[in-house]
């Protein structure tokens, strides 16, 4: 890939958002790039966030898009506890990413998602409270990989000394 056909770099904030019964909330969307099994567009599950905007650093970018995505700017935002860099081709939008992964621990598990397709350059089929043992033996595409693995240690309060890296699933 040349430059010219690079995708942009994006700086992203994302949460890995858990509620008191250490289930983690994800969104679903439908890729337009990318067509499963049956040649549907492909389903993925992804964390609240989004890009930073001029002038933001990671922490004011999650606390945002929390309020957008879910409407809850009110939370703490905790360590960060992961990165994933590189090209991800799923979304709208290409863009060679670079992501950084916050711990939200919600005192609840309410959400108010009535903003979130507004703001989402890709259609979003929904959004769930996963149990994380149902996540990791669902087969649902979740990315980027590994972070099913994460949360349980996040859940199990195992906070990683240096941000682990995760990695987007091969396409």
């Amino acid at each position: 890939m040349t430059s010219e056909t690079a995708p942009p770099i994006r700086h992203i904030a994302r949460a890995i958002v858990l509620d008191p019964q250490d289930r983690i909330l994800l969104i679903a969307y439908a890729s337009v790039h990318a067509t499963g099994p049956d040649g549907t567009p492909l389903r993925f599950w992804f964390m609240p966030g989004g890009g930073l905007e001029p002038g933001e650093d990671h922490v004011t970018a999650c606390r945002r898009e929390l309020g957008e995505e879910i409407g809850r700017a009110d939370v703490t935002i905790g360590p960060q506890v992961a990165a994933c860099d590189g090209p991800f081709h799923l979304f709208r939008q290409s863009r060679d990413a670079r992501e950084r992964y916050f711990l939200v621990r919600l005192p609840d598990d309410r959400v108010d998602t009535s903003r979130l397709a507004e703001t989402e350059d890709n259609p979003v089929l929904g959004t769930r409270w996963w149990p994380i043992a149902e996540l990791r033996a669902s087969g649902d595409r979740v990315e980027p990989a590994g972070l099913a693995d994460l949360a349980a240690d996040l859940a199990r309060g195992i906070i990683p000394d240096e941000p682990r890296v995760l990695r987007w699933q091969r396409s």
